[in-house]
């Protein structure tokens, strides 16, 4: 029974009584409303937070709430109320947002720790620059420091060290002489099922395959063993091999365009038989798929790819920053005081050789960019799941763990998908793509990581940007919070050699 219908009640009764009585029941009903005051504070239940009055963006429908509150304790949204009822729970904090938009905290679906032993501590310190920017889960997608990756994982979900969520797929399979550091390199089906077995005695969340030196024919195997064992697999593509090759065997999800702008052509079989003989390479290459792309090949193998179930990560921000140097070399970057000095030299290799182009070479990788990027659209009328992913980290010159998801995020705009498809692409299709259905959207039993933003990025996909507070695992920051984290993330930065 609520208060007020008991104080109605009890009032009710005291008019019909007697003016003999009224005194000895007046000092009962005293000690009955003290009763059920102290009844309904007893039954609040007891919370760590709660977030009022904010603009609830359900991120798969694109639809707002608003009036309602959310309940946050123990790391996990208990509850989505009206903003009305919110007094049966008493919160150890309470936030007003005053009209703020809320969303689940973002997700980068591809990113890299890595850089070797020397660079573990400005890994490190990358962690709480990712929740600064409203990445609260990152998908790491192989490197060469595994066990440092592992105990941040580990870590991070015990709650003892701030940072995304990292799910990772620890050192990634590849051929004999592969020019990536930390690889398990593999050349015959044996050696394949015992980088499986090392894999799975790390528990690593998905395996990772990539196309610089193993055997076409170990690739497709290593899918089909991978998935054998419940695996996940994501991986480049050996040029060599058509995509209805790697589909079929079961590849998860395709990490960046180029290998997706391949598919598209009318004739891949035949470009791929070249390629395997020798007959094409390098800028050849991609000269030979500008000339067939064909885009009703491509709808028909795309369709494929999502029949079966197939994903994309396309991370056009990597793409796009070494496509355009030329136009912004980022030397002078403001946010380069947030990347560790050893993490800055890793970025060279690629700066360095995309100057050695010439004024044709330069406007040719500008052509190769924008034609690969234009089949964005295509590939989500066929319907596939496209996933947001930066390529962030060691090795890829000026591509920032944290803003660079939101610059993300813009690109897969500006190329063809709206604000809600964007933000689908990191916060709904990618923990749908890892099974973790306990994330997603804001509502009971979701795990409390939440973005609150002073403006709509469904209006805007920049606004993602205008961060307001963070809330990871149920703990907040509020701007004043996230600032001094970047400026902590910049003083460590600064000690850096």
């Amino acid at each position: 029974m609520q208060n007020r219908e008991v104080l109605k009640k009890l009032l009710s009764f005291l008019k019909r009584q007697e003016p003999d009585n009224l005194h000895w029941m007046k000092r009962i009903i005293t000690v009955l409303l003290v009763l059920v005051g102290f009844s309904a504070f007893a039954q609040k239940t007891k919370v760590d937070l709660i977030i009022k009055s904010g603009k609830i963006i359900n991120v798969k429908t694109g639809k707002i709430e608003t009036g309602k509150s959310i309940v946050i304790n123990n790391g996990v949204i208990v509850d989505v109320v009206d903003s009305k009822k919110i007094s049966k729970y008493q919160a150890k904090e309470v936030v007003n947002t005053n009209g703020k938009y809320v969303l689940p905290g973002l997700w980068d679906m591809h990113m890299h720790f890595g850089g070797g032993d020397t660079l573990i501590t400005e890994n490190k310190n990358l962690l709480p620059l990712f929740i600064a920017y409203g990445i609260t889960t990152v998908r790491d997608a192989a490197a060469d420091i595994t066990p440092s990756v592992l105990q941040w994982r580990t870590a991070i979900n015990n709650g003892k060290l701030l940072g995304p969520t990292i799910f990772t797929s620890g050192p990634k399979l590849e051929g004999y002489k592969s020019i990536w550091p930390g690889d398990l390199e593999i050349t015959t089906s044996e050696e394949l099922s015992k980088a499986l077995d090392s894999l799975q005695k790390l528990k690593v969340d998905f395996v990772k395959i990539t196309d610089n030196a193993i055997k076409p024919e170990l690739y497709l195997e290593a899918i089909k063993a991978a998935r054998d064992r419940g695996f996940k697999i994501s991986g480049h593509v050996p040029y060599s091999l058509t995509m209805e090759e790697v589909v079929d065997a079961g590849l998860s999800s395709v990490e960046h365009l180029s290998y997706v702008w391949k598919a598209g052509t009318k004739n891949e079989k035949e470009i791929s038989v070249k390629i395997a003989k020798g007959e094409l390479k390098g800028r050849a290459i991609s000269k030979e798929i500008l000339k067939n792309f064909d885009e009703a090949s491509a709808l028909a193998i795309y369709k494929k790819m999502a029949e079966k179930g197939t994903a994309v990560t396309p991370t056009l921000n990597i793409s796009y920053t070494v496509a355009y140097l030329d136009k912004n070399d980022h030397k002078s970057d403001d946010y380069l005081k947030y990347i560790g000095k050893g993490l800055q030299r890793t970025y060279d290799w690629r700066a360095k050789r995309a100057a050695q182009d010439n004024a044709e070479a330069i406007e040719f990788r500008h052509e190769v960019f924008e034609k690969t990027a234009s089949i964005l659209p295509l590939l989500q009328k066929a319907g596939v799941k496209i996933l947001a992913g930066t390529d962030a980290g060691f090795l890829n010159s000026y591509d920032y763990p944290g803003l660079g998801l939101h610059q993300e995020l813009e690109l897969l705009v500006k190329y063809g998908l709206t604000p809600l498809e964007a933000l689908q692409a990191s916060v709904v299709n990618s923990p749908a793509f890892l099974n973790k259905d306990n994330y997603g959207a804001i509502a009971k039993g979701k795990i409390a990581d939440v973005l609150l933003l002073d403006e709509n990025p469904l209006e805007n996909i920049s606004n993602t940007q205008r961060i307001y507070a963070v809330i990871t695992k149920g703990k907040l920051f509020n701007r004043k919070k996230l600032d001094q984290l970047l400026g902590e993330v910049q003083v460590l930065t600064s000690k850096t050699k």
